[in-house]
């Protein structure tokens, strides 16, 4: 009856063991580490700059516990601070050769002491959170409406340039706010015109009106396609942001959307708000230059000769001398959207270019008369410009034209995003800036390790004097429960914040009220005469049905909670759901199979330790249950 099947205990074998897993990281503490990130939009991280910092290591003599790379970083931990510093400087010389121009930010950091082989099974402690470890948070408004505007402006130029081609005569285009208006002096004109422009710009709405002798023509953009603009540029923005971050050497950055038309910056670690501000602030331009490929540029590549006037000296992504000339043929503004494809013929990786109609008559002209030399483009941040790429013009090129030459999906994927990222779709505002001390976020800690401590000491007094042997069970059945609920969080990675230390709190007053439910229904059952083995049964059956209403319910406020709450709230949701969740398993699961362990194999049961057990007539206490 009181019995778990061998594959039960297994299970939580397997449960309790995974749990101290993925729990023991958030106990090693931090050792000071190098992190180094890209400095530049144009140069990207890859496994050849690891194999750079561990040889730059190994010459200056320093031995690293391990060099890291991961994704936007490549991380190198040490044993002490000393070695650190040296570290860093041995690194950043032997990677920015000229310090004016750094191409890489090689910055100090602190990393997990994790041994190896737990971080090999993803087994990492918890991130903490600004009020946790101290740093910079900004919570930033994009301005939507700009997105529109620059997307309505792009089609009353193409209205004009599709118009001007097929030769349909009009009275004027003008733009009213989101919306684009055309007047024509007969109706023929503006049927010709709808059925144009419904094929070539889809995604306006168009209706024709007629107003006294003139009619007009009116589009708007279509719900879907307003939608897509103002999440494209709330994408390229955050892109855009992350690429800056990037710059402060930040250790984990959360750069995330919030509702429809917000982004919220969080850099733990960061003290310096001005620095901050500036680089996320910070604008780059993107601009199309012919290359100057005559016999004195070609000498100044090799430099043999000085630069010719009128042209300027770049370097390209693989770090040769380009000579480009300083006439701009073409700038961002003028390019509306960039996306990687393959080319039909070929099925050779290209990115696909699309610019607006003034950009499409510029780029019309220009491509005509240099078929056959190159075109670079180039993009400039704080006042320095660099080569994305320079292919070659094979043929007259209009409003949408694709790049190509010898470039990898991943190279056509991220030139893509260099040319959409280079600055932001959409303005931004900052509307709510905070600033954190890291001596506050080890307060911050201390006092939610102790509360949380304190909160377990309290509970598991009063259960084990008032429940007794039952009351050992659920507190050891609460700490199981603790230990899931870390594990689980340190497995997702989540960033614990104070919010989160709370609800942690909240968890385990919450969780032992399953067990409450539990023991008092043993206790009844036991009130009622049924002997002790029937009495733990019936109270676990009885009392799960309560436990599962109980539960469902405020899981449903945990995950409105996490559906419409933002910052602090979402990180407490988050939390409080998967702490409902780990105690409703440890508080019926885990809790009977300790009971089932201990009283399981008695046939002849005659008493079990759960307290005092009272008749509700005011009568003898009942023979079966002991004091």
């Amino acid at each position: 009856m009181n019995r778990y099947p061998w594959w039960k205990y297994a299970m939580l074998a397997i449960a309790l063991v995974v749990g101290l897993l993925y729990t023991a990281p958030n106990f090693y503490g931090e050792a000071p580490a190098v992190q180094v990130s890209s400095g530049k939009a144009t140069i990207k991280l890859d496994a050849a700059v690891a194999t750079r910092v561990e040889q730059a290591l190994q010459q200056a003599g320093l031995q690293p516990d391990f060099v890291q790379f991961e994704g936007n970083s490549i991380k190198a931990r040490f044993r002490d601070t000393d070695t650190q510093i040296k570290a860093k400087d041995a690194i950043a010389k032997a990677l920015n050769p000229d310090a004016a121009d750094p191409g890489y930010i090689v910055a100090l950091n602190l990393l997990s002491r994790t041994p190896a082989w737990m971080a090999s099974v993803r087994a990492l402690p918890m991130y903490l959170g600004l009020d946790l470890r101290g740093g910079v948070h900004f919570l930033m408004q994009v301005d939507m409406r700009s997105a529109l505007t620059k997307r309505a402006e792009a089609v009353t130029g193409d209205m004009r340039t599709l118009l001007r081609d097929k030769n349909i005569r009009h009275l004027g285009i003008t733009r009213d706010g989101n919306a684009v208006e055309v007047r024509f002096r007969d109706q023929a004109a503006m049927a010709a015109a709808t059925n144009l422009l419904a094929d070539s710009i889809a995604e306006m709405a168009w209706a024709g009106t007629q107003e006294g002798a003139d009619f007009k023509l009116r589009g708007t953009l279509k719900p879907e396609a307003a939608f897509r603009v103002q999440e494209q540029a709330l994408k390229q923005n955050i892109t855009t942001l992350h690429n800056r971050v990037n710059e402060l050497g930040t250790s984990e950055p959360v750069i995330q959307q919030q509702g429809t038309d917000r982004v919220v910056v969080q850099l733990p670690g960061v003290q310096d708000t001005a620095r901050a501000k500036d680089i996320i602030g910070r604008t780059a331009t993107l601009e199309l230059r012919m290359v100057n490929e005559s016999a004195e540029a070609q000498a100044a590549t090799r430099g043999a000769g000085p630069v010719p006037f009128g042209s300027e000296r770049f370097l390209e992504r693989n770090g040769q001398p380009i000579i480009v000339f300083r006439q701009v043929v073409l700038t961002g503004d003028n390019l509306t959207d960039a996306q990687p494809g393959f080319d039909g013929q070929t099925q050779e990786p290209t990115v696909n270019l699309t610019v607006d109609a003034k950009g499409a008559r510029i780029i019309r002209d220009v491509t005509r008369e240099n078929v056959g030399k190159r075109m670079a483009i180039l993009l400039f941040e704080k006042g320095k410009g660099e080569v994305v790429t320079a292919p070659v013009i094979r043929s007259e090129l209009g409003a949408r034209f694709q790049i190509s030459g010898r470039m990898t999906t991943a190279e056509a994927t991220d030139t893509a995003l260099l040319l959409r990222a280079g600055s932001l779709a959409a303005p931004m505002e900052i509307i709510e800036e905070r600033t954190i001390g890291p001596s506050l976020g080890a307060e911050n800690i201390a006092k939610g390790f102790n509360s949380v401590l304190w909160g377990l000491v309290a509970i598991a007094v009063f259960m084990c004097g008032y429940y007794l042997l039952f009351g050992v069970f659920s507190t050891v059945a609460l700490g199981f429960n603790l230990l899931l609920l870390v594990a689980l969080l340190s497995l997702l990675q989540a960033t614990l914040t104070l919010p989160g230390i709370a609800a942690i709190a909240l968890t385990l007053g919450m969780a032992i009220d399953a067990n409450v439910l539990i023991n008092e229904r043993v206790r009844e059952e036991l009130r009622s005469g049924a002997p002790p083995q029937a009495a733990i049964a019936a109270g676990y059956e009885r009392a799960w049905g309560t436990i599962l209403d109980s539960n469902v319910t405020t899981l449903i406020a945990g995950v409105a909670l996490l559906a419409f709450g933002s910052g602090p709230v979402r990180g407490f949701a988050v939390v409080h759901c998967l702490g409902i969740l780990t105690s409703m398993f440890s508080a019926v699961v885990f809790s009977r199979g300790l009971v089932n362990l201990w009283y399981g194999r008695q046939k002849r049961l005659k008493s079990v330790s759960i307290g005092q057990v009272w008749r509700p007539d005011g009568g003898k206490q009942l023979p079966a249950a002991e004091r």
